[in-house]
């Protein structure tokens, strides 16, 4: 028995299937994960020693890769003054003066400790500056696992087949609207059909929970529209997408300003880290200053602060780190489509910049229904061949691959080798 296999057996008994977050129990891919011990660069290795070249970068935020010495020095650093006060540091200014000065649609940010906590906390802010209830959300997207957002929600719930959860009540849903991701002409019927009752309307800008699916040429723009037109706030979800697909995130690449922001994961370098921002007379709304009220004892932790402040810092000042992981991630999928093509397989592959998915189906892949019909079992076949040999995938179709800057034509190369080994065999 391996050590992982060990490992799993004892937390069984301990945790919840095992795993402190659904999509790690690798269930979907009919296998058994594997406890990381280390991670440097590119690589992880597991209890049993196995080192593998990771795509899954902590499900994004390791973009500049594992262990990167800047980030490691600077929470070296900050440790040895304490590891959390409670208190106001002068690291929560550089950091919300780091946010505001690289998304022109953020005057000012709370910082909060996970990207669940900061879409809660902006839905919030959008109701209490509108008077309004309700929310219009896309199928598919997932916003973290607050009540009202477990409605067609992606990523874990796809996996597992559940369209919502056990335990949010129908009170907590009911003021959640869903419309299938790329179809402007429902959201303008739910705006007909709740005029003057829709506070927001949130959207992952590139959906990246339902395997990652772009907008439509034009769709943004639609919805910034639509949400002027009828006095509603836009919410772009860059949990995934900001600073991942340019120091602006996606709302930058796209051209599109909306009303506010909810950001995670990449903000703290790694460590459990969100964020929401806005236009200067929505923040004021929030506690202290309005009425909106929000807090948290852990939020703006020193430690925390210092990881994110040295990689936002490092992505601020090398902008060339964006060219060379795009340049990376078409490398690497833009091989796997050719290979897939050659071996005449049926399959779809998404990406932008340094993410991307590839869908066990044949067709476009435009939203949530599109990637539901993918052959889960074929990914699973995929995931474990690339597994054993030394590639480690999400452990779920319905997920995003990421490329860091710590990944090379070489790590390239062997994973390009292994999907052929798996396409043509």
């Amino acid at each position: 028995m391996s050590k992982s296999e060990e490992l799993f057996q004892r937390a069984n008994k301990v945790i919840p299937g095992g795993v402190n977050s659904p999509v790690r129990a690798f269930r979907s891919v009919g296998s058994t994960p594997r406890f990381i011990k280390s991670a440097d660069g590119a690589l992880i290795t597991d209890a049993d020693g196995k080192s593998y070249i990771d795509y899954v970068c902590s499900w994004g935020p390791m973009i500049l890769g594992h262990n990167h010495p800047v980030i490691k020095e600077a929470v070296v650093r900050a440790a040895e003054n304490g590891l959390s006060f409670g208190a106001a540091t002068e690291l929560e200014v550089i950091m919300a003066e780091l946010i505001c000065s690289v998304f022109p649609s953020v005057d000012m940010v709370r910082m909060v400790n996970s990207g669940t906590e900061a879409v809660m906390s902006a839905i919030r802010l959008a109701r209490g500056a509108t008077g309004r209830d309700k929310v219009i959300k896309f199928e598919g997207c997932y916003h973290g696992h607050s009540d009202s957002m477990l409605v067609n929600a992606g990523s874990g719930l796809m996996t597992s087949g559940v369209s919502g959860s056990a335990g949010v009540t129908e009170g907590s849903a009911k003021d959640t609207l869903t419309s299938p991701y790329n179809d402007i002409e429902t959201v303008k019927k739910l705006f007909a059909m709740n005029a003057g009752e829709i506070a927001a309307v949130i959207i992952e800008p590139v959906a990246a929970n339902m395997g990652v699916v772009l907008p439509k040429d034009g769709f943004l723009e639609k919805l910034r529209a639509l949400c002027d037109k009828n006095g509603s706030l836009l919410i772009f979800d860059e949990v995934i997408t900001g600073f991942r697909l340019g120091i602006g995130g996606a709302q930058e690449r796209f051209g599109v300003t909306p009303d506010l922001t909810t950001l995670g994961k990449i903000v703290g370098g790694g460590m459990p880290v969100g964020a929401y921002g806005g236009r200067r007379e929505l923040m004021e709304l929030v506690s202290p200053l309005g009425g909106v009220y929000q807090a948290g004892t852990l939020s703006g932790n020193p430690v925390a602060m210092a990881a994110g402040i040295a990689q936002l810092s490092f992505l601020k000042e090398h902008p060339e780190v964006y060219a060379r992981i795009d340049a990376l991630a078409e490398r690497l999928f833009g091989g796997l489509k050719e290979i897939a093509v050659r071996a005449g397989k049926n399959f779809t592959l998404n990406h932008i910049g340094s993410l991307g998915s590839l869908f066990f189906t044949s067709g476009s892949v435009e939203n949530y229904n599109d990637a539901k019909r993918s052959d889960t079992a074929a990914y699973g076949r995929y995931f474990r061949h690339m597994l054993d040999g030394g590639i480690y995938l999400a452990p779920a179709q319905f997920e995003a691959m990421f490329v860091s800057c710590a990944h090379t034509e070489d790590h390239i190369q062997t994973t390009l080798e292994a999907a052929e080994r798996f396409f043509l065999q």
